[in-house]
């Protein structure tokens, strides 16, 4: 795992409160955290774009895509084969899908990136923790 592109994402979800959780955080529980922050800006963006708030759409929208590039760069990409891979090319779709998302103000793409991403952090939270320390991609 490539810390400094974690840091880099963990840094655009922001607030005082992520810095502090940070901390000590094993880099398994990082990943965790900036799960949950896209998914976080996802629903704001939802929230936006049904108050018509364009501006904060986007802002959120741009958000979650710095997260999720964050952790796209965290992949080892040479240590995690085909598991990776496939994240890689999952990431880039969810990034395709939100940018449309925010031209098109379309909930249902919001909605797609975040069943996607509910799916893959329920199976990075489902990891044993006898093996958390060990995951590579």
């Amino acid at each position: 795992m490539q810390t400094a592109a974690i840091s880099k994402a963990l840094n655009s979800y922001g607030g005082e409160a992520v810095h502090s959780e940070t901390l000590g955080a094993s880099p398994h529980r990082l990943i965790q955290m900036l799960m949950s922050g896209a998914l976080d800006k996802i629903a704001y963006a939802k929230g936006a774009i049904g108050r018509k708030d364009l501006s904060g759409k986007s802002k959120h929208i741009s958000w979650a895509v710095s997260i999720i590039n964050g952790l796209r760069s965290s992949l080892d990409m040479e240590k995690g084969g085909e598991i990776a891979d496939n994240l890689n090319g999952l990431y880039g779709y969810m990034n395709r899908c939100l940018m449309e998302a925010n031209i098109q103000n379309d909930v249902a793409k919001l909605d797609e990136v975040s069943s996607l991403m509910r799916e893959i952090k329920e199976g990075w939270d489902a990891i044993p923790e006898q093996y958390q320390n060990r995951t590579a991609a």
